[in-house]
Formats: structure tokens, C-alpha cells, sequence
């Protein structure tokens, strides 16, 4: 019985192939085709081919219609892939948050390490290695809490303890860090793994800017003392939280980098980037970046842009949080002392001619403190068709006249007189440049000015530190914070403090020491606005300029939003999500970035 069953099982299997093969090979009718069959047998030929014609018509304007409604549904978005070439004048020495010096080793810092907080593409800090923070009411003590996913990149978490290890090392002095003025006398703590804490001696409200220090790896850097610091092979192949990770250094004969390859690091703690990667050459100067990106060695530069007949890249401005102007020591020479003379010499520039011809364009004028993107109204620049006449009539009103004759200003009442202005400034190419404009526009007013050129050590040691100048031509550099303090404050006028104009104005003192301590920014911005105010209306200084950042990008890289730049390296501030390639997915296939 078993036996046979087995058999009958076997037959079952053998016979099924054949009654699928006669079903199959069955003929079957469908009677709306069968009924279209027969017409179109009546047809003639001609009538036929029409038919046909139509009917392809009709079929492809349908696929068409289906694919423009599906392009129309799409979404573009942002994928991974692709690279950018970048050009930069100097060689990284310091890629170390502590010790950094030059704009080479600040740029990789941007790329290779992260802080607490960081900059987004508005221009306002987001917690980055943070997940979160709280200030206490008095605004004296910062809590930051460490995302759980933050890993440097050799796959470590990032821990308060490399938060604090970071900080204590910066208040060392015998490291000697840049960063050491700035964290003086701030208590840090490590309260558990994740969690750390400032504690600082009065509030400071732009404390959330200093939170934006790239953070060492304790576990690499703790053994290495202050000697040895700056010698670490680390230096040049960093190991930080930023998007990016250094691959491959390429060296010339002296030893010097002079190509730098950096690859995405997934373990961003804000999301991996879509580049893959980005290579970094370094040039000996200005000329010679302007040539590798005209010959296409490198795709992007600041301070280089392509020539008018390329179509490779485009070029991005942007005003830098910087104030350029000819500052005055009433200290040296009584006449400074007199408004109508510092407003005269202010007005006697011709700013838009200056921004034009001098600058390229590559500037904003101003006639006021505070830097252009801060938020603030600025002091309008006077429209003035005749810049000189404008000038002399404000001497003359104030009693002023002038002899031709001696090529002499002199005021009767005042007992003074005013016949010459020396200029003080940088030995670099664009302050020279302007100088010689803001003379050529003060000797239409009568006056001899002389021009003295300095080395830029030089002049901060030997002319502005012991305040040896009539007028000085020198930048500012705003931080984003815009505390103006240092610059303008009364206590400031002697070194080491930046007060270059001398100027004292309780009012203003009043509101600068508001400006950095009021944690409202609605109370800051306002009392900022007044700062500006007051200043441009007293005209301590010639303000002149604030000047363009100008930044050259390949097309077809996106993404590219650029927060107030106060430094190059602020350029790369949402570098992790420029692209180059992208997809077309339905909208619910869309990721979060």
C-alpha cells in the first residue's frame, strides 16, 4: 500500500506539466478586441496606418503626461558624494584650537574641530557638541548638556572631561594660548560625563561665543606638557569633532604643507556631510592662488575671483565685521580736539569713489562704528556732490579760514591753525591704496599730507601702542558679538586697550559696559543703535569703509550660506551641508538633515 501511494504521488507530478501546457496553448478571445480587430480589417491600408499613427500619438502624449505629473510631485534634494578643491595663501602651522595664528591654521579648525556651540548659516550660535545649555537668572553660570551621539573622530565620545581638559589648557599661561585673555578667571566643572558647567565672576553676554572653542581629545593630548605642545605631530594631524578628518598631508622640501586632503566625518555630531571630501592647496601669495584658480587647479578661494569671461565659478560677497578708518589723537595735536575739523576731514572724503576705484567695489562705506549685518541702522553716508566744499563750509562756519597764500587753515578766536596731516598706516597693498586717495581728496581741501608706511609688527609695537600718531588708518575687527567695549570705552585710550581715537564719552561708557553685561538682545541691539549714534555723530575718526568678503565657489556647488563673516574661517560655518549632487525622491521619501 505504502508503495503504491508513493507511485500515485509520482504520476500526479508528471502529469500536471502537461494539462498546464494544453490550458496555456488554449485559444482565448477577448471581445472588445476581438470586435476592434474586425473594424480595423475594414479598413483600408491608409486608413489603418492613421490609426496607428494616432494611436502611438496617444500612447506617448499619455507616458508624457504621467512623467511631467511625477517631475511635478518631485522633490529635489541634497545626496552624498563629490568633492571641492580649495586654494589658500600660507601654510597651516597650529591645527590646534589653542594655538592657532594664521588664517591656514583657523580655516582646517573650522573643518576638523567642533565646540560646544557653533555658528549656523543665519549667523546665530546653535548647540552643536551641546545638545542643550541653561543660563542662570543672574547670568553668571552656564550648564551645557554633551549630545550622547558627539564622537571625535577616531570614534570617542566626547566628554566634559575633554571639555574642561580644553578650557583648563587655554587658562594656562604657560602654554601662552591666544585664547588665554579670553578665559581668564572662568571656573569650569565637570558635573557627570555629560554634563559641564562655567562659572564666571560678573555676567558676560557674549560668553555663548567663547562656548564655539573647538574641544581637544583629553585622551590624546593630556600627556603632552606646554614644551611639547606646539611640537605634536597632532598639530598637523588633528583629531577633533568637526565634519571633516585630515587623510593625507603632502609636504614640499622644507617641510612645509602644501596640500591637505580632508575626507567627511561620519561621526559629526550634526549629521555626516554631503561632501566627501575636500582638498586644500596652499600658496606662497596672491598672485599665485589668482593663477591656480584662473588655470582651474583649484575650484574655490577667498579673496581671488575668476576672470570676467569665465563661466567655472561665481563669486560671493559678503560685508566683513570690520571697521576701516583714519583715526585722530587729539593728544598729540590740540586741533583734533575740534569737531569741526574731524567732521571736516570726514566729509572731505569721497567715500563712493573710494569704494569704486580704490576697492573694486568690494566694500560698503560707512560713516559710523558699527560694521554693516550687525543689525544695527547705519549712520547714512551723506550724499554730497562736492565733498570738498561740503568740508570747507564746515570749517567756515566754525570760524575757520583759510590762506591760499601759506596753504594754512587758521581760526583767530581759537588761536589755531591747521596746514598738514600725516597718515600712519600698514605696508600692505589696499591700505596703501587708500591712503593715497583719502590724501589726494584732503589736499583738494588745502592741506599737505604726508604718507608713513609700516610694517604691520611694526606699527602695533612702535606707533600704536605708545599712541605716536596724528591720524592713524587702521581696521577693526568686530567680533560677532559686537561688543564694542575695548574699542571705545574711556578705560580703553591706553595700551593694551584698543581705544585708537582716544575718544571719552560717559554716555557711551554707560551703554558699552550695558552692551556686555544685559543677557536681552533686544536690550543690547538697542543700546548699540545709540553707541552708533552718538560716536558717528562726534566724529572722533574718519570712518571709511567696512570691506567685502569675497569668496569665489565652483558652479553647481550648493548650499553655500555664509552667517557676518569676522573671520575667513566663519565661511565654513554650514560646510557640512554644501553639495554637489543631488536626487529626485517623493516627498515622503525626504530624509531630515
Amino acid at each position: 500500500m505504502c508503495g503504491r501511494r508513493e507511485l500515485s504521488s509520482v504520476r500526479a507530478v508528471k502529469v500536471a506539466p502537461n494539462r498546464w501546457a494544453s490550458e496555456l496553448a488554449k485559444e482565448r478571445r477577448v471581445g472588445a478586441f476581438e470586435t476592434l480587430g474586425g473594424r480595423l480589417q475594414a479598413f483600408s491600408p491608409g486608413d489603418r496606418l492613421i490609426f496607428y499613427i494616432l494611436a502611438g500619438v496617444f500612447a506617448f502624449a499619455t507616458l508624457l503626461g504621467l512623467y511631467t505629473i511625477e517631475q511635478s510631485l518631485l522633490v529635489t534634494i541634497p545626496t552624498y558624494g563629490g568633492t571641492l578643491v580649495e586654494g589658500e595663501i600660507g601654510s597651516p602651522r597650529f591645527i590646534n584650537p589653542l594655538l592657532a595664528i594664521s588664517d591656514a591654521d583657523r580655516d582646517l579648525i573650522a573643518l576638523t574641530y567642533a565646540g560646544l556651540m557653533g555658528l549656523g548659516g543665519s549667523g546665530h550660535l546653535v548647540p552643536v557638541l551641546a545638545e542643550s545649555y541653561e543660563v542662570s537668572p543672574d547670568g553668571k553660570v552656564y550648564t551645557f548638556y554633551l549630545r550622547e551621539s558627539a564622537k571625535f573622530s577616531d570614534g570617542t565620545p566626547v566628554t566634559a572631561e575633554d571639555v574642561v581638559f580644553t578650557v583648563m589648557r587655554a587658562q594656562d599661561p604657560g602654554l601662552k594660548s591666544p585664547e588665554y585673555a579670553d578665559w581668564s578667571g572662568i571656573s569650569v566643572t565637570a558635573l557627570d560625563p555629560k554634563t559641564v558647567r562655567f562659572s564666571l565672576a560678573k555676567p558676560y553676554a557674549p560668553f555663548l561665543e567663547l562656548a564655539a572653542l573647538g574641544i581637544l581629545p583629553a585622551h590624546l593630548w593630556s600627556g603632552i606638557s606646554n614644551e611639547a605642545f606646539p611640537f605634536s605631530t597632532l598639530e598637523t594631524a588633528p583629531v577633533g569633532a568637526g565634519p571633516f578628518k585630515v587623510v593625507s598631508i603632502s609636504r614640499d622640501a622644507t617641510g612645509l604643507v602644501q596640500s591637505l586632503t580632508l575626507a567627511q566625518n561620519r561621526h559629526y555630531a550634526l549629521g555626516r556631510p554631503y561632501l566627501d571630501s575636500i582638498r586644500m592647496n596652499f600658496y606662497a601669495g596672491a598672485d599665485d592662488l589668482a593663477r591656480a584658480l584662473a588655470g582651474g587647479a583649484i575650484e574655490s578661494a577667498y579673496g581671488a575671483v575668476l576672470p570676467s569671461e569665465s563661466s567655472r565659478g561665481r563669486t560671493i560677497t559678503e560685508p566683513y565685521a570690520r571697521v576701516f578708518g583714519v583715526f585722530f589723537n587729539q593728544h598729540t595735536n590740540p586741533v583734533y580736539a575740534r569737531k569741526e575739523v574731524t567732521k571736516a576731514l570726514s566729509l572731505a572724503v569721497d567715500r563712493g569713489a573710494l569704494v569704486t576705484e580704490t576697492l573694486g567695489g568690494y566694500a560698503t562705506a560707512i560713516i559710523g562704528p558699527v560694521p554693516p549685518g550687525s543689525g544695527v541702522r547705519a549712520t547714512p553716508v551723506p550724499a554730497v556732490s562736492e565733498p570738498t566744499r561740503e568740508a570747507a563750509t564746515v570749517l567756515e562756519d566754525a570760524g575757520w579760514d583759510y590762506d591760499g597764500n601759506a596753504r594754512i587753515w587758521k581760526n583767530a578766536s581759537a588761536k589755531l591753525s591747521f596746514e598738514s596731516v600725516t597718515i600712519r598706516t600698514s605696508n600692505v597693498p589696499e591700505l596703501r591704496s587708500v591712503a593715497r586717495a583719502v590724501a589726494d581728496n584732503w589736499e583738494r581741501l588745502g592741506l599737505s599730507i604726508a604718507i608713513e608706511l609700516y610694517e604691520p609688527g611694526d606699527l602695533s609695537q612702535n606707533v600704536i601702542r605708545p599712541r605716536k600718531y596724528d591720524a592713524l588708518l587702521y581696521g577693526e575687527v568686530i567680533g560677532r558679538d559686537q561688543d564694542l567695549y575695548a574699542f571705545w570705552h574711556s578705560q580703553e585710550r591706553n595700551d593694551p586697550g584698543l581705544n585708537i581715537a582716544l575718544y571719552a564719552n560717559k554716555t557711551v561708557d554707560g551703554l558699552l559696559e550695558e552692551a556686555r553685561t544685559n543677557p536681552d538682545p533686544n536690550v543690547r541691539t538697542a543700546d548699540l543703535q545709540k553707541i552708533e549714534d552718538s560716536i558717528a555723530s562726534e566724529y572722533p575718526a574718519a570712518f571709511l569703509y567696512a570691506p567685502d568678503f569675497v569668496y569665489t565657489v565652483p558652479r553647481g556647488l550648493e548650499g553655500v550660506a555664509f552667517p557676518q563673516i569676522t573671520t575667513p574661517s566663519d565661511r565654513f560655518a554650514t560646510v557640512a551641508s554644501w553639495y554637489r549632487r543631488t536626487d529626485a525622491v517623493w516627498p515622503f521619501f525626504v530624509p531630515s538633515k
